[in-house]
Order: C-alpha cells, then structure tokens, then sequence
C-alpha cells in the first residue's frame, strides 16, 4: 500500500507523525521468486499496520484538540454568562438607586408645588392689607407707593 503515506501527509503537519517503513528483509543470497512472493503480503500487512498506527496517533491528536477546544469554550462561556450576570446585577442596582432619586426628587417638587401655591395664597391677602396701609403711608418715608397698582 504505497499510496497510505501519501494520503496522511495530506493532514495538518503538527498532528502527523508519519512511522518510517523498514526495508523488507531481503536475503542476498536467496534468489528464488517463491520466497519474495510468500514476503511481499507480509509486507502488505506491515505497511497496513503502522498506516493504522499514525491514523490511530492521529486521530487522537485531533480528538484531544477537539477536547482542549471544547474547554476552552466552555470556559469562555461561562466566563461570558457570569460577567452578563454581574452586569444584570450592577443595572438592577442603577435601576434602584435611580428610583429612589427619582421618588426624592417627586417628593421635593410636590413640596415646592404646595409652598408656591400657599404663597399665592397668602399674597392674594396682602394686596389687601397693603391698600389698608396705604393711607398711612403718606405721612411716613417709606416708598410703598410703588407697590400699588
């Protein structure tokens, strides 16, 4: 099987670990055909074995990097979920606190509403009272007058 390393080179260069294929043992002095025969399917066989071997090393170089990927991402997941989580947290906060500003400042503004609107009602009265002063105020030096109209 010649074709069986060419077709694992094709794969990523870090995970690939190619075995080297021994030489088959060749006698010299043996030169009959029916012994280079009965060797070459055993030779087959080795061939096919350390092709399995580096498929084998492979396929569990991949399988630890899909393992390490998938940690990584789990990871980087909750990482994400947790900091989302804060930020739920740190705007559920805002919110509060916002609300709270917000009731105060609700609150200070009926209360300037309802003193403004005691003061016209007290004013409304001083226009009478002023119009009762006024004739004194000619024999005094005070400068009422230009609060009449």
């Amino acid at each position: 099987m010649e074709g069986g390393g060419e077709a694992c080179s094709l794969n990523h260069p870090s995970t690939v670990t190619e075995a080297p294929v021994a030489p088959p043992n060749v006698d010299p002095q043996s030169t009959k055909t029916d012994s280079d025969a009965g060797s070459q399917p055993a030779l087959n066989r080795i061939e096919i074995l350390k092709a399995l071997e580096v498929v084998e090393r492979d396929s569990v170089a991949i399988a630890e990097s899909f393992t390490s990927l998938f940690a990584s991402l789990r990871l980087a997941l909750s990482e994400v979920t947790s900091s989302s989580v804060d930020h739920l947290h740190c705007f559920g906060d805002a919110v509060g606190h916002l609300q709270e500003s917000v009731l105060d400042a609700a609150t200070k503004g009926n209360r300037y509403i309802n003193s403004c609107l005691r003061l016209n009602e007290e004013m409304k009265g001083i226009d009478s009272l002023v119009r009762q002063l006024y004739p004194f105020c000619e024999f005094c030096s005070c400068s009422c007058w230009w609060f009449l109209p």
